[in-house]
């Protein structure tokens, strides 16, 4: 760069203003040094340019795995799905690893033991509500929630997880098998005036014990839905609701009395509302069982085909995830 003077300027006021140009100059030069330096030990300090990489703290031990390794896993996967052998098997594995866990020894000896022995063979009669589970029938008859394997296998239930409203359960009197003559007697007593009073639909231990096994079940469906029928007449409806419920129970496909075709379609319809539940609660493969079984009584009622097509197609996609 060349520096020229003003031409009006005097020689001297020429020489002044050339110098305090190339001391500004150097002192621009110096600047540019310093500045040069500076950055280089703030280089220096932070050292090269890194990446920085997030790395997740990983998950507690307690729910790393697949689900069915937990006991909640067993209860929801086998258990409640009627699949004891395999429930057992995942039972006694998880104990392994947990031989201290109450719960899971629970479970296990509920799978083990003989339910008529441990609860006692003396039962009321119980027809089933709107909002009844085995858990919740097992934490107000037996005292505990937790015993509701025991409870549904009292009930020879294999699929503990659908329950039907309407249905008529055997509740223990006791909940214990070594019960007193005393305690026998009053638990006897209370059966026999339960069945009194409630009638011919809603059996006792004892009467329940006169049907031979050897009945075919296209004729015991058959005789149910007439006992149903009976009911109907005499006024008795949610009673003949539990019976056409154990009716179609045996034989889904059984052909309706003239008599019984509007109270087939109000269990139908009941059937169809709790599978929504479930469907709600995505209990899908419950809701889709109790579908099932609704188009095996009436294949024709279309919600269930539309619902369950949806519960498929949403099982579908959650095992894509």
């Amino acid at each position: 760069m060349t520096f020229r003077p003003h031409p009006e300027a005097t020689p001297r006021e020429g020489k002044r203003l050339i110098a305090m140009a190339a001391w500004l100059l150097l002192l621009g030069v110096a600047g540019c040094a310093q500045v040069d330096k500076l950055k280089t030990r703030v280089s220096d300090s932070l050292g090269p340019h890194r990446t920085v990489k997030f790395t997740p703290a990983p998950q507690p031990a307690e729910t790393r795995g697949p689900t069915g390794n937990s006991l909640a896993g067993i209860v929801n996967n086998q258990l409640e799905h009627g699949h004891y052998t395999e429930g057992e098997k995942a039972l006694r594995r998880y104990l392994t690893q947990h031989p201290d866990d109450r719960t899971a020894k629970s479970l296990l000896q509920q799978l083990l033991v003989d339910p008529v022995r441990q609860l006692g063979s003396q039962w009321l009669p119980h027809q089933v509500q709107p909002g009844d589970s085995y858990s919740s029938l097992a934490a107000r008859y037996l005292g505990d929630s937790g015993r509701f394997l025991i409870l549904a296998r009292y009930n020879g239930s294999t699929n503990p997880s659908i329950l039907r409203v309407g249905r008529i359960l055997r509740l223990p009197v006791s909940g214990q098998h070594d019960s007193t003559p005393t305690e026998n007697a009053n638990a006897k007593r209370a059966a026999t005036v339960a069945a009194t009073t409630t009638g011919s639909a809603e059996v006792s231990a004892s009467s329940a014990d006169s049907r031979p096994d050897s009945e075919p079940a296209k004729a015991r469906a058959e005789r149910l839905q007439g006992e149903s029928v009976a009911l109907l007449k005499h006024g008795r409806r949610q009673q003949a609701l539990a019976k056409l419920d154990q009716a179609l129970t045996v034989d889904p496909q059984l052909k309706p009395a003239e008599a019984a075709v509007a109270l087939r379609k109000q269990l139908v319809s009941s059937y169809h509302q709790r599978a929504i539940v479930l469907y709600r609660d995505q209990h899908l493969n419950q809701a889709i069982a109790l579908w099932d079984h609704v188009l095996a009584i009436d294949p024709q009622f279309e919600p269930a085909v539309i619902y369950r097509a949806r519960a498929r197609e949403l099982k579908r996609r959650l095992r894509q995830l």
